[in-house]
C-alpha cells in the first residue's frame, strides 16, 4: 500500500531508488538503488538455477554444470525478450501467470479432499523462532508483488494501473499461498515433507501419482520463468534510474534507437545474473537478499512518512494508503524484527553490501546531483528555514504533467517563468504601482515611468480589483510581441481605493496589442484559477 501511494505520485522508472532517493536523499538513494538491483538480480537468478534444476526430470543424467548452462540459455532467452520490448515482457508474463494459477488451483482443490488434518499437529514442532527466522527467508517471495513500481513510468495510466495491479496480485498470491501450503503439509508425510526440495510435487504424487508430479512440475517451472523474466525487467530499470540521476556511469541511461528500452542496463543486469550462476555460492546470496528487501521495505515506509510531512505541494497521489501513519510504524518494527532473526551471516552480507554502497557514493557520486531530497523540507518546515532550491516541487510538476497527460501551454510556462514579488506593507496603490513598474521594466525594457503611468491611466478607467483580496492589473504596452506576468503577494494588504477592502494577491500583466488574444484567454484562466 505504501509503495501504491508512492507509484502513483511519482510513476517514474526505479521504483525503490527512485522514491527513496527523492525523499531521503541521493545517500540514501544510492544504498536502496543498489540494494534493489542485487537483491532482484540474484532473485532471478535464482529462478535461472531452479529452470536448471528442474531440466533434471527430463535428462536424469545431467551434471552440475550441464544444469547451470542450461539456466545461463534461458538467462539469454529472457534477456532477448526484454531487449525487444516492454509489451512483449508483459506479454509473456501474462502467459506464464495464467498457466500458473490454472495449475495451482488445480492442484488446490484436487487435492483437497485428500487432506489429513492431523498431520497439522504439532503445528509449529521448532518452535515460533524457526518459523520468524523462515519467514524472513521467503519474505522475498513477496517482493515480486510490488516491482511494478520500477517501471512504472512504462505502465498506462499509472494512477490506476498501479494501485490495482499491487492490490489484487497481493489478495491472489496470499489466498494461492495458504490454499497451496494447506493442501500440501495435509498431504505429505512428514518424514518426505521434512526433506524435500519438490514440496508441491510430493503433494501431488499422493493423490495423483506421476500425473500430478509431472503437472506441478510444469508449474514450478512456469514460476521460476515468471520469476526471472519480470526480475531481469525490474531490476534492469534501477541502473537506468541511478544513470539519469548520475549516481551511475551515463552508458547505463542508454535507450534502444528501434525498441526504446534501456539495453545497457538489461545486458549488465543479465550479464551479473550470469556470472553469480557460475561462479557464487546463490544459497547464502539469497539469504542476505531477502534481508536487503527487507530494509527496502523499511526505507520504502520511512520514505512516505517524510513525503507526507514535509508537505511539499507536488506531491499528489492518487491513491493514498490508509492508517498512516501507523502502518508505516508497524511496519517498520516489523521489518526490523524479522531481519535480527535471518542469521548473523545474512546481516554481515548485508552490511558490507551497504558499505560499499557508501564507498561508492563517497568516490563517485557525491556532489554529482543538486536536488534537494523531501527531508530537506521536512527540516525547512520543522526549523522555519528557508532553503533556496526547489528542484524537487518542479520535478514532481513535471510529474504530474506527464502522469495526468496535461498538456503545458503558453500561460503555464509564463506563469512557471515570472518573478514573484512578496511585499511588505500595508501599501498605497501608488506605492504598489511603483514597484511592480521596476520588476517589470527589467524584462520588458520599458521604463518605470512610462510603465507606471500605464497602470495608474489604466485604474482611473476602471478599478482591477476584482473582489475582496484580489486584483488584475493589467495594461497594453507599446512595441510588438511582447507579454509578461507578475505574481504579487501583500500579507498587510494594498489599499486600491478607499471604498474596497484591501487587495493581498494581485495577478498582473502586460502586453502589446498584437498580443490581444493571448491577454484575453489570460484573463479568462486567471479567472478560473481564482474561482
Amino acid at each position: 500500500l505504501t509503495k501504491a501511494e508512492m507509484a502513483t505520485a511519482m510513476p517514474k522508472a526505479g521504483g525503490t531508488y527512485f522514491f527513496v532517493e527523492r525523499s531521503l536523499g541521493a545517500l540514501a538513494g544510492t544504498l536502496a538503488g543498489l540494494a534493489n538491483w542485487f537483491s532482484t538480480a540474484l532473485k532471478s537468478a535464482f529462478a535461472l538455477v531452479g529452470i536448471g534444476a528442474f531440466a533434471i526430470l527430463i535428462f536424469p543424467g545431467l551434471t552440475e554444470i550441464q544444469m547451470k548452462i542450461i539456466a545461463c540459455i534461458a538467462g539469454v532467452v529472457f534477456t532477448i525478450i526484454n531487449v525487444r520490448s516492454v509489451k512483449e515482457t508483459g506479454r509473456t508474463q501474462v502467459a506464464i501467470v495464467l498457466g500458473l494459477i490454472a495449475i495451482l488451483i488445480l492442484y488446490a482443490f484436487w487435492g483437497m479432499p485428500s487432506v489429513e488434518v492431523t498431520r497439522f499437529t504439532p503445528f509449529a514442532p521448532f518452535g515460533l523462532t524457526s518459523v520468524f527466522a523462515t519467514t524472513g527467508l521467503v519474505f522475498i517471495s513477496y517482493g515480486g508483488l510490488t516491482k511494478i513500481a520500477s517501471v512504472s513510468e512504462e505502465v498506462k495510466d499509472p494512477k490506476r494501473t498501479i494501485p490495482l495491479g499491487l492490490i489484487l496480485s497481493f489478495v491472489v498470491v496470499l489466498f494461492l499461498y495458504l490454499l497451496v501450503i494447506f493442501v500440501t503439509v495435509g498431504l505429505t508425510p512428514k518424514n518426505i515433507f521434512s526433506g524435500s526440495l519438490t514440496p508441491i510435487s510430493d503433494g501431488a504424487r499422493q493423490f495423483s501419482g506421476m500425473f500430478g508430479v509431472v503437472v506441478t512440475a510444469i508449474g514450478a517451472m512456469l514460476a521460476f520463468v515468471s520469476t526471472a523474466n519480470a526480475g531481469i525487467l525490474a531490476a534492469s530499470r534501477v541502473p537506468f534510474a541511478m544513470s539519469r540521476d548520475r549516481l551511475l556511469p551515463s552508458g547505463f541511461e542508454k535507450t534502444g534507437y528501434r525498441f526504446k528500452t534501456p539495453y545497457v542496463s538489461i545486458l549488465f543486469t543479465s550479464g551479473f545474473m550470469v556470472f553469480a550462476i557460475l561462479f557464487l555460492h546463490l544459497e547464502e546470496l539469497v539469504k542476505a537478499a531477502s534481508t536487503m528487501h527487507l530494509v527496502l521495505f523499511i526505507l520504502n515506509n520511512l520514505s512516505l512518512i517524510v513525503m507526507r510531512e514535509s508537505k511539499i505541494r507536488n506531491y499528489r497521489p492518487t491513491f493514498k494508503c490508509p492508517f498512516y501513519p501507523w502502518m508505516q510504524i508497524i511496519g517498520i518494527i516489523g521489518y526490523m524484527f524479522l531481519i535480527f532473526e535471518m542469521g548473523k551471516l545474512p546481516l554481515l552480507l548485508t552490511a558490507g553490501f551497504i558499505l560499499f554502497g557508501v564507498i561508492w557514493y563517497f568516490t563517485y557520486a557525491k556532489g554529482r546531483k543538486a536536488r534537494t531530497s523531501a527531508l530537506v523540507h521536512l527540516v525547512e518546515r520543522a526549523t522555519a528555514t528557508e532553503f533556496p532550491s526547489r528542484s524537487l516541487e518542479n520535478e514532481l510538476r513535471e510529474i504530474l504533467l506527464e502522469r495526468d497527460e496535461i498538456v503545458e501551454d503558453r500561460f503555464d510556462r509564463l506563469i512557471k517563468d515570472c518573478d514573484i514579488l512578496d511585499l511588505k506593507g500595508p501599501l498605497s496603490l501608488n506605492e504598489f504601482f511603483k514597484k511592480i513598474s521596476r520588476s517589470l521594466s527589467k524584462r520588458i525594457n520599458i521604463s518605470e515611468d512610462e510603465l507606471y503611468g500605464l497602470f495608474i491611466k489604466r485604474e482611473k478607467e476602471s478599478t482591477t480589483a476584482l473582489r475582496p483580496g484580489l486584483a488584475v492589473p493589467h495594461i497594453i504596452i507599446p512595441g510588438e510581441k511582447k507579454f509578461e506576468i507578475l505574481l504579487v503577494r501583500c500579507k498587510e494588504g494594498i489599499k486600491f481605493s478607499p471604498t474596497l477592502p484591501p487587495v493581498y494577491v494581485a495577478f498582473v500583466f502586460a502586453g502589446s496589442s498584437d498580443e490581444r488574444n493571448f491577454h484575453l484567454r489570460t484573463l479568462m484562466s486567471i479567472a478560473q484559477i481564482t474561482q
